[in-house]
């Protein structure tokens, strides 16, 4: 059975090469999706240069979303990852 959730995080630091690569890093460890929204934006998880195309800087909120058998699993990596 497939599963979804979403969760919102603010960001510490800007979203820029090194955190980007970071989430990246987690995003791939999972089989299901991972998408981060920021305003009208949406980035695969999965892409450096898409999660950096979303322009988010430190205290910004963005929505985590993840579906697929170990979504559950992957929200809680990816928002760890940007939480910190």
């Amino acid at each position: 059975m497939s599963a979804s959730s979403e969760r919102s995080v603010v960001l510490p630091e800007d979203l820029h090469a090194r955190p980007a690569g970071a989430l990246v890093r987690v995003a791939a460890r999972f089989r299901s999706t991972v998408e981060v929204v920021f305003g009208e934006k949406i980035a695969n998880a999965r892409s450096v240069l898409a999660v950096m195309g979303l322009g988010a800087t430190a205290g910004s909120t963005v929505l985590v979303r993840a579906a697929g058998d170990d979504a559950a699993e992957a929200m809680d990596a990816v928002v760890s990852a940007l939480a910190d």
